[in-house]
């Protein structure tokens, strides 16, 4: 994984934001355990956190009894659905069927 601290020359963009003086000091002492800067910090911790939210929109954690039940379902041959055949048989698509 690339880290925030990997491409320091490249960076050009400024996020600026505001902390209460707790979580300001809290910030300055974890990256100074960690022995970065307030930006490495601040920038490899919300890109984690970015990561993982955008990872929880893509990835889908399941049983294995979910699993069989999501299989069996896409196996099943496709029902007619009237209502989008008939959507879908209408060249402009944005009127239901008997409306003008």
């Amino acid at each position: 994984m690339k880290t925030a601290t990997a491409n320091k020359a490249t960076r050009g963009h400024r996020l600026n934001l505001r902390a209460t003086e707790r979580q300001a000091r809290l910030i300055r002492t974890g990256a100074a355990t960690r022995g970065v800067s307030v930006t490495d910090f601040i920038l490899e911790s919300a890109c984690l956190q970015a990561e993982q939210a955008l990872a929880d929109q893509r990835e889908f954690v399941v049983t294995p009894r979910q699993w069989q039940e999501l299989v069996a379902a896409l196996d099943r041959p496709a029902r007619a659905n009237p209502n989008l055949t008939a959507l879908f048989s209408n060249p402009r698509g944005d009127r239901r069927p008997g409306e003008p």
